[in-house]
């Protein structure tokens, strides 16, 4: 064992350690994920974050499309649903085919002249 000390990130509001069977997992709560990442003792490549905005803004855009569709896997799973990945991979690729996180809102896609979901209905 070895400790992992987390201190002095401001936008971190709290922090719990779970122990998920054979391994320590880290629960944040707040914003920052680079220098969440960038902590000592943290593996940065096992960092996982449900804010795409944040994901996007630190990892790039391939990372938001996958942060999204996890996400939506999840809360179907979690409702009992089960989507298609390939439709889940299609709204995703919707969301992000701009170059930049479009939210399913009269802000985002519904802006979209030439949207795919417009042109097929």
């Amino acid at each position: 064992f070895f400790q992992v000390v987390i201190k002095g990130l401001p936008t971190v509001n709290r922090a719990v350690i779970n122990l998920n069977k054979d391994t320590y997992e880290l629960l944040v709560e707040g914003d920052n994920l680079r220098d969440v990442m960038a902590t000592f003792g943290v593996q940065g490549t096992k960092c996982i974050s449900n804010n795409t905005w944040e994901v996007w803004n630190c990892l790039g855009i391939e990372a938001a499309r996958r942060c999204i569709i996890h996400e939506i896997t999840t809360t179907m799973d979690g409702h009992g649903l089960k989507v298609d990945k390939r439709h889940i991979m299609l709204l995703a690729d919707l969301m992000t085919c701009r170059g930049q996180v479009l939210g399913i809102t009269r802000h985002g896609l519904s802006k979209m002249k030439e949207s795919v979901l417009m042109l097929a209905s």
